[in-house]
Order: structure tokens, then C-alpha cells, then sequence
């Protein structure tokens, strides 16, 4: 009798509970996405005071690996309810992690006097991170031989990642950088040969949501860091301008992923079912959101510089051209995200759309270009083709999906 007793609570009280197939992304999944808002301002800052072409690629690696620990718990919160159960403590610890690992952002590579060691603490965390991921995971595949089989597959890469970067911590140097490289590459193979058949996404619409949500996360620490660039400076029109020529900018790539892309990748992923719809959602929002995230990132400090260049009279004048790594971010990162937003496109819907791709082209010769003009004209000009191909291509084709389907990636089917 009282077996019977234990069996039925254990039934009522479920350590997780099954996420709908329906219904909006959680406060507490919001909640969480503000430790990556923090991170992503650490990151910035970080490339900001290090303005090379080392502490670029150092910053990509810090965007890659925080991307990767985000991505998992997206995927978690799409198989149960992450505010319900145990799942809302581990939730809350992942939080935790995260935090102190966005704090010891600065020290990741280069490990300042005293305290503790930078890169041990952000490998340590990492491991954390990741553990927590895989244990609430492991608990949601209880019944689920398939998705228990895939977790299988899937940790010895996080396990071969976190060591590769627990080694880097003991390096130095151009050692420590390639070993971050080795860890993270190590991470992504091991989860893209590993399959996605054991994998389950229950809601396509709450996915899409979610990465939509994290799109505009980033979109808003490009707009925090036109701010941050000129909050010491007194105003003056040429920050005005460049504060709106920046803005805009913003808006046009908010534009051209709400007005098509976002649309259009949360259909292809409802279309279909099972593992066609799990390697799909891997492929288009777990790998090809990183670059996508990432070229935000790296417009974010080039509109940082940019505002510099523009509102600091004593340190430059108005026609002092924008140069090296900072020239490099501001049109790299726009080349990057519409590149990301086309392979995206092509890979939810078999379709290359033509637009972004031409722009890309279009703002790449300025890396170069834009040494020989002034930093707020170099801003006008790549504004300009964004907002005119956003607005062409919003003309010339139907949205993927109808005018009542929210702008921000929320679902029609709630």
C-alpha cells in the first residue's frame, strides 16, 4: 500500500513537468536572459579597452562560449516548464553561475593581480553551467530512452571542452587563446556529429520566441552601447547624428529579422516533426544564431568607437576617419549578421533571398573605404544600404507569415 502510495505521488508531484505545445516563454526564462545582457556589456567593455585584432578574436570566443551555454537551456526550456518544479531551483543556481562567470569577463584571458585566477574561475563556472544543464536534462529524460541516448552522446564533448579550458587556465599567452579555440571547437563537432534524433523540441513556436527574444537582447546592448560611447561627453550635433544614424542601423536589422526572418523560420520549424524538426532547430537557431548574435556583438563596438570618434572634439576631429580593429568591427559585424540572417533564411526555407546577401557586399568594401572618409559619414553610408535593402525587400515580397503574427517572434499559436 504504500509502494502504491509512493508511485502516485511521484506521479503528482513530477521532479520537472512537460513543457505545452503551446503557450509564451516564462518571466523566469526572461529573468534568466538578463545574466546574458550583463555578459554581453562585459564583453564589449572588454573588447573596448583592448582594441586589437587579439581581444576581437578573444571576444568572439567569449560570445561563442556564452552562446553555447545560453543555447542549452533553450532547449531545456522548450522540454519542460523552467519555472515549475525543480527545474525552478536549477534555473536559479544556472543564474548564479553565470553571473560570477559574466563578472570574471575582463579576466578571462588576462588574470589580474591577487583574487583568484581569471580563466580557472570562467572554466570552473563554465563546467558549472554546463552540469546543471545536463542534470536537469538527464532528470527531463526520464521515460525517454532516445533523448536519454542523446545526452549520452552529448557529454563527453562538454566534458573534453570544460578540461581544454581548464588547461587554458594554466596557459599563457597566445596558448591560452588557441586553447579556448581547441575547447570550444571540440564542443560544437561533439554536439553536431552526435545527431540530433534523441533531441525533442515540443513547441516550434516558443523556440522561435526564444531566439527572437535573445535577438532583441542584443539589439539592445548595440543600442545601450551607442549610450555608453558619449555618456561623458557633452551633447553636440554630431552626436546627435551619429546616436540616430546608429539607431537606425539597429532598427534595420531588427527590421529585416521580425519582418521576414523570424517569421519564416518559426513555420519551417512547425512544418515539421520529430528529428527533421530537431536537426533543423540545431542548425538554424543553435548554430547559425551564433554568428547572427556575434555580428551584433561586434556592430555594438563599432557604434561604441564610432560615437567616440564623432563626440570627443579633443581627442578627434570630425573628419578622422575610423581605423583598424574598430573600422573592422563596425563593418565586419554587419557583414557577419547579414550573412547569418541569409544562411538562416536559406536553411529554414530552401530559399536564398537575394537582399541581404547583396548588401553584405555592398558594406564590405568599406573596411576599406572607410579609411579614407570620416567616421560619421562611413555610419551614414552602411546605414543607408541596410535601410534601403530592408525596405526594398520588405516591398518587392509578401511576408512569410500574416500581418497579425507579432514582430518579436511570438507565435500565432498561443
Amino acid at each position: 500500500m504504500s509502494q502504491h502510495h509512493d508511485a502516485v505521488g511521484d506521479r503528482a508531484h513530477p521532479p520537472v513537468r512537460p513543457r505545452p505545445e503551446t503557450g509564451a516563454v516564462s518571466p523566469l526564462e526572461l529573468f534568466f536572459d538578463l545574466v546574458f545582457v550583463f555578459a554581453l556589456t562585459q564583453i564589449t567593455a572588454t573588447m573596448a579597452a583592448q582594441l586589437s585584432g587579439t581581444g576581437l578574436l578573444r571576444g568572439l570566443l567569449l560570445v561563442a562560449l556564452l552562446w553555447w551555454s545560453w543555447t542549452g537551456y533553450a532547449w531545456l526550456a522548450n522540454l519542460i516548464q523552467a519555472d515549475q518544479g525543480i527545474a525552478r531551483f536549477g534555473m536559479f543556481a544556472a543564474m548564479a553561475v553565470m553571473f560570477v562567470l559574466a563578472l570574471t569577463i575582463p579576466e578571462a584571458f588576462d588574470d589580474a593581480p591577487g583574487g583568484l585566477s581569471g580563466p580557472v574561475v570562467v572554466a570552473v563556472c563554465y563546467f558549472a553551467f554546463r552540469a546543471l544543464h545536463l542534470l536537469l536534462f538527464y532528470v527531463s529524460s526520464r521515460g525517454d530512452a532516445g533523448l536519454r541516448g542523446q545526452l549520452l552522446r552529448f557529454t563527453p564533448a562538454m566534458l573534453g571542452g570544460t578540461a581544454l579550458l581548464l588547461a587554458a587556465g594554466a596557459a599563457d599567452g597566445a596558448t591560452r587563446t588557441w586553447l579556448w579555440v581547441a575547447a570550444l571547437a571540440v564542443d560544437y563537432a561533439g554536439t553536431y556529429f552526435g545527431g540530433a534524433r534523441g533531441w525533442r523540441i515540443r513547441s516550434a513556436g516558443h523556440f522561435a520566441e526564444r531566439h527572437g527574444l535573445i535577438v532583441i537582447i542584443a539589439l539592445g546592448e548595440s543600442i545601450v552601447a551607442i549610450g555608453v560611447g558619449v555618456a561623458r561627453l557633452p551633447i553636440s550635433w554630431p552626436i546627435v547624428a551619429a546616436s540616430t544614424l546608429g539607431l537606425a542601423l539597429a532598427g534595420g536589422l531588427w527590421w529585416a529579422y521580425f519582418g521576414i526572418s523570424a517569421a519564416a523560420g518559426e513555420h519551417a520549424l512547425a512544418a515539421v516533426t520529430g528529428q527533421e524538426r530537431a536537426g533543423l532547430a540545431r542548425d538554424a537557431y543553435s548554430f547559425l544564431h551564433l554568428p547572427l548574435v556575434a555580428g551584433i556583438v561586434l556592430l555594438a563596438l563599432g557604434l561604441k568607437k564610432t560615437l567616440e570618434y564623432v563626440g570627443d572634439g579633443q581627442a578627434h576631429a570630425l573628419t578622422d576617419p575610423l581605423k583598424g580593429v574598430a573600422l573592422i568591427a563596425l563593418v565586419g559585424g554587419i557583414v557577419m549578421h547579414l550573412l547569418a540572417q541569409a544562411a538562416f533564411r536559406w536553411r529554414t526555407t530552401g530559399r536564398l533571398d537575394p537582399a541581404l546577401p547583396v548588401a553584405a557586399l555592398l558594406v564590405a568594401p568599406f573596411a576599406l573605404l572607410g579609411t579614407l572618409l570620416p567616421a560619421l559619414v562611413t555610419l551614414a553610408v552602411v546605414t543607408v544600404i541596410i535601410v534601403v535593402a530592408v525596405t526594398l525587400e520588405t516591398r518587392l515580397r509578401r511576408p512569410a507569415q500574416p500581418a497579425e503574427h507579432r514582430g518579436a517572434g511570438l507565435p500565432a499559436d498561443r
